[in-house]
């Protein structure tokens, strides 16, 4: 697609530096509408602007709202990387994935303080707090705190706790301390060092490392044993007890007890969801999952590129690996030695193909499928909804109006007998059977899909004249350009004039509008064109069905005709006291024979035809 470049971009792009970067798309308000990084800016930058490029719809649309480009050099692609992931978070550009603001999420926080304090909290503070989160599951955040306040003696009062307070006296222990839930640090009775080693426990724990508490506990066991400290050493036993009997709930998948995330992602109708498996020694301890804005249009890499990214700049912790549903492109290396960095130890970044690894990313997958069909269902509930199908096809197809009602056109026939034309419809994206139609073809009984079909386009949408009935927002036609120029001339003679209408071809799901020849170039991978896929395929079971019916009830009467003594007199008598041939065929001696004008000998007759 050509583009026209405005002066003010083409001075910026020739002036464009051979270093990498972070490059930010404005429109005409000066508002940041995309965000990219690059290895080599003038490269990366220059390509949007290309003339002959492949015609993309996102691109397209993005390139008509550029008004003005900046750019931001860093030192390195991962500085580069690292920047873009900050300025998505706090922009949330239009053209961008992003990664729905987690603010509504709750965090586990742990203060800063002499004799630190452990709570849920929806703030963030930036005095020197450590937070861990957020989590998308807060029942489970929940039961955690319980775990944790049950497993290890960490004080839940707000009290102000200092060297100076505790030395005067100030406070009093309470009934936590006499339940055993806290060692007293209000009157001195633990010392700093040792409070802080519960903590970091509980750090331990709420990162999933379990294993690591147990093996310190143990020896700490061992060593309070050692110096006859056996009170001491009973509380660490009955500590590391109940910490085993918690572990023994976790499901194991992993025996080499490694530490991993498990990536899925699923996008339907322009929503995605994310789901990340925590994988600690092998065991799973927690899921969160997270929705994406930004995704229509976009293919598995690119959701899970911009994802990975976003997610991964504020996670709390970072396993050695990690399992993806797609791989991350030229980003790999880039995006791997990012985390190494922040995880200060190699990081591996994997897309498991076959195995136990696979079917652990296809458990993620699933849950993150079901999640998608819950936000659906939630949004299907908004009167105002829009399914991202529709939205998807109407930037497609360029129309001005969201394609919510769709009616679609099919003829069935076989050599001209029994011709049928079926239209459905789908309103918002499923099919609404209550508004289905179907058409016994009149003008004719030869193989003229055109003709047929310009009686089927012809006699809806003169019923819906006469009626003064809502028309529908598209109408596809399931053919070629013959069939959408028969039903262009259908509608013609109607005088309906403006009216969206477009023709889907079979053999290589070709788009046909009118008035230009070749095909529509849509994504084989755009939602839209799947949509139009779905719709069309319903008309076609539709008419097949319809078809077939007709083809039946016409074999019976011809086959009732085939007995002897029946004519035609006698074989509308028939069909016209049960309904139809099909119950003819089914009906007893006894019952055929109490038909006036059928003896008992033809009633025999008829039976023994149909069951030889």
């Amino acid at each position: 697609m050509d583009y026209d470049v405005s002066e003010n971009i083409k001075e910026k792009l020739a002036n464009l530096a051979s270093k990498p970067g972070v490059y930010l798309f404005k429109d005409k308000k000066g508002e940041i509408i995309y965000i990219g990084k690059a290895k080599v800016l003038k490269h990366r930058v220059r390509s949007y602007f290309q003339p002959g490029r492949p015609y993309d719809p996102k691109l397209a649309r993005l390139q008509a709202r550029v008004a003005d480009l900046e750019t931001i050099l860093t030192d390195s692609e991962v500085e580069a990387l690292i920047l873009e992931a900050n300025l998505v978070k706090e922009y949330k550009p239009r053209y961008n994935i992003n990664l729905k603001d987690d603010k509504s999420y709750p965090y586990i926080r742990v203060t800063n303080e002499p004799f630190p304090r452990i709570f849920p909290t929806r703030k963030i503070i930036r005095d020197g707090s450590r937070y861990f989160g957020p989590y998308t599951d807060v029942t489970s955040m929940r039961e955690l705190l319980k775990t944790i306040k049950r497993l290890f003696p960490i004080r839940t009062c707000n009290l102000n706790l200092t060297e100076e307070s505790i030395a005067k006296k100030k406070f009093q222990i309470c009934l936590q301390y006499h339940l055993k839930r806290c060692h007293g640090p209000c009157e001195g009775l633990v010392s700093r060092e040792e409070y802080n080693q519960a903590l970091e426990y509980v750090v331990s724990f709420i990162e999933g490392r379990s294993r690591k508490v147990v093996e310190d506990i143990k020896a700490r066991m061992q060593e309070m044993a050692a110096a006859l400290r056996f009170e001491a050493a009973a509380r660490l036993r009955d500590q590391l007890n109940s910490i085993e009997q918690f572990q023994s709930r976790q499901k194991v998948v992993d025996q080499s007890l490694a530490d991993r995330d498990v990536v899925a992602i699923a996008s339907e109708d322009g929503d995605s969801c994310s789901v990340v498996f925590k994988v600690r020694d092998g065991k799973i301890i927690g899921r969160q999952h997270f929705y994406l804005n930004g995704t229509e249009e976009e293919n598995l890499d690119s959701v899970t590129n911009a994802f990975v990214k976003q997610y991964y700049l504020k996670a709390d912790y970072i396993p050695s690996e990690i399992f993806l549903p797609a791989d991350l492109g030229e980003d790999k290396a880039t995006i791997q030695n990012w985390l190494s960095q922040k995880r200060e130890s190699k990081v591996v970044l994997t897309a498991p193909k076959r195995g136990e690894k696979s079917q652990l990313l296809q458990m993620c997958r699933k849950n993150a499928h079901l999640l998608l069909q819950e936000l659906k269902l939630q949004k299907m509930k908004s009167a105002d909804y829009l399914a991202g199908s529709v939205k998807a096809l109407q930037n497609d197809l360029h129309l001005v109006k969201p394609p919510k009602r769709i009616e679609a056109f099919d003829i069935s026939n076989i050599q001209g007998t029994d011709p049928v034309a079926s239209m459905v419809c789908f309103v918002n994206g499923k099919a609404h059977k209550s508004d289905y139609r179907r058409f016994r073809i009149r003008s004719k009984s030869t193989p003229d899909d055109f003709t047929m079909m310009r009686e089927a386009v012809g006699r809806r949408y003169t019923r819906l004249q006469k009626e003064s009935g809502a028309f529908p927002d598209l109408i596809l036609i399931d053919g070629g350009k013959g069939q959408l120029s028969a039903a262009l001339e259908a509608l013609g003679r109607l005088e309906i004039r403006d009216q969206p209408i477009i023709a889907l071809a079979k053999r290589l799901d070709e788009v046909f509008v009118p008035g230009i020849p070749d095909p529509q170039n849509i994504r084989k991978d755009s939602a839209g064109l799947h949509l139009l896929q779905r719709v069309r395929d319903e008309a076609h079971r539709f008419a097949i069905t319809y078809h077939r019916s007709l083809r039946k009830k016409r074999t019976l009467k011809s086959a009732l005709e085939a007995v002897p003594g029946i004519g035609p007199a006698k074989r509308d008598l028939l069909i016209k006291t049960f309904g139809s041939a099909v119950k003819v065929r089914s009906t007893s001696v006894e019952e055929l024979a109490q038909v006036s004008g059928i003896s008992q000998e033809l009633a025999k007759r008829i039976w023994q035809h149909f069951h030889p």
